[in-house]
């Protein structure tokens, strides 16, 4: 009688105290494609960056605005408020028209 040949793949077709090697190993794989992907994404990133520093463009401020960008609505009003307070509060804002003006009206 021949006997049946096993399979020798590492992991193939094992389940090893309820977990199926198999699929232990596809989603490892997945997860590593992934950061793969996210690697060459971030990558490209670099590059649009690389883009717009040659351009002449402020980098940081882009990157401000992303951030800014992301945020609803209710979040990015509640972060300028706090902005303001904190010019303000630092005098930062006094020597604009329109600083100086609030600063006046704060303190009215």
């Amino acid at each position: 009688m021949a006997e049946a040949k096993e399979d020798t793949t590492p992991g193939a077709g094992h389940n090893t105290g309820g977990i199926a090697g198999d699929r232990l190993r596809s989603i490892i794989e997945r997860w590593e494609r992934l950061e793969d992907e996210k690697k060459a994404l971030a990558s490209d990133q670099k590059d649009v960056m690389t883009e717009a520093k040659s351009s002449g463009l402020d980098v940081a401020v882009i990157r401000a605005i992303i951030r800014e960008r992301k945020m609803d609505e209710e979040e990015r009003d509640e972060r300028e408020h706090l902005m303001d307070l904190y010019k303000r509060a630092l005098g930062m804002l006094a020597d604009l028209p329109l600083g100086a003006a609030a600063i006046e009206r704060a303190g009215a």
